[in-house]
C-alpha cells in the first residue's frame, strides 16, 4: 500500500491534511492521485475489504476470523479459470434421484485438530448427503473426494447437474475434467445461490447427524 492509499483508507477517521502533514505529502498530491485510475492492488484490496464486511455485517457481528475467512475461501473464484453456467437460475428442485446434486463447504471445530472443512453433495430430490469429504486443507482434493463418493455410490447416468459457487476448488482444472469425464455437468451459481446451498446441506446435516449416518439411507 502506498502513502496516498493509506490516506483514502484513513481520511474517513482523519482530515486529509493532518494525514498528508504526518506522513510527508502534500495535499495537492493525494488529489492528482485521486484523480488518477486506482491500482489494482488497491481495487484488489477494496474488494476484500468490502467482502469481509459484507460476511461480517451479514452473520450479525458473529462470526470470527476462522469464519470470515472460510466464506472468502469458498466464494472466491479462481480469475484464471472459466466458470461453468449457471443451470439451475435458483430452481432448487429436482423430479427424481440424481438429477440435481447441489455442494458447498462448511467447516467443522473439533476438540483435538481445531477447524476441519467439511465438503457435501446434497442430492436436491432425496435431501440425502450422497457424498462428503473431510480434511484440515481446501485444496481441491477436498471436493474431488466428495465428488467420487457420490459417483461411486450413485452411479449416476450422465447429465446429473452438480451445482456449487465459484470457489477455486470447483473451478480447478482437475475438478472440471473430474465433472466431464464422469459425465456431470458443472453448474455454478451467484454468492446468493452459495448461501442457499448451505442453507440447505447445512439443515439436512443438522436433522440427520454426521455424514456417515446419511450413508446408510441413501436413495
Amino acid at each position: 500500500m502506498n502513502v496516498y492509499e493509506f490516506v483514502q483508507r484513513e481520511k474517513a477517521h482523519h482530515a486529509v491534511v493532518r494525514l498528508c502533514h504526518v506522513l510527508g505529502v502534500s495535499p495537492s498530491g493525494y488529489w492528482a492521485w485521486r484523480k488518477r485510475a486506482p491500482s489494482a492492488h488497491f481495487r484488489a484490496d477494496e474488494q476484500l475489504a468490502e467482502q469481509i464486511h459484507a460476511i461480517h455485517q451479514a452473520s450479525r457481528g458473529t462470526y470470527g476470523a476462522p469464519r470470515v475467512h472460510m466464506e472468502l475461501m469458498t466464494t472466491h473464484r479462481d480469475p484464471a479459470a472459466k466458470p461453468a453456467p449457471d443451470l439451475v437460475q435458483r430452481a432448487f428442485a429436482a423430479q427424481a434421484p440424481n438429477q440435481l446434486w447441489i455442494a458447498d463447504i462448511t467447516y467443522v471445530p473439533t476438540w483435538e485438530e481445531g477447524f476441519l472443512y467439511l465438503a457435501v453433495i446434497l442430492d436436491v430430490f432425496s435431501r440425502r448427503v450422497v457424498g462428503w469429504s473431510m480434511a484440515a486443507h481446501l485444496r481441491t482434493d477436498l471436493v474431488l473426494a466428495a465428488l467420487n463418493m457420490a459417483l461411486q455410490h450413485r452411479r449416476p447416468a450422465a447429465g446429473v447437474i452438480h451445482h456449487s459457487d465459484h470457489g477455486s476448488q470447483y473451478t480447478a482444472a482437475a475438478f472440471q475434467e473430474r465433472c466431464r469425464r464422469a459425465g456431470v455437468r458443472s453448474s455454478m451459481g451467484s454468492v446468493g445461490d452459495s448461501s442457499e446451498n448451505r442453507l440447505k446441506i447445512t439443515r439436512q446435516v443438522s436433522e440427520e447427524g454426521t455424514p456417515h449416518s446419511t450413508r446408510r439411507r441413501e436413495w
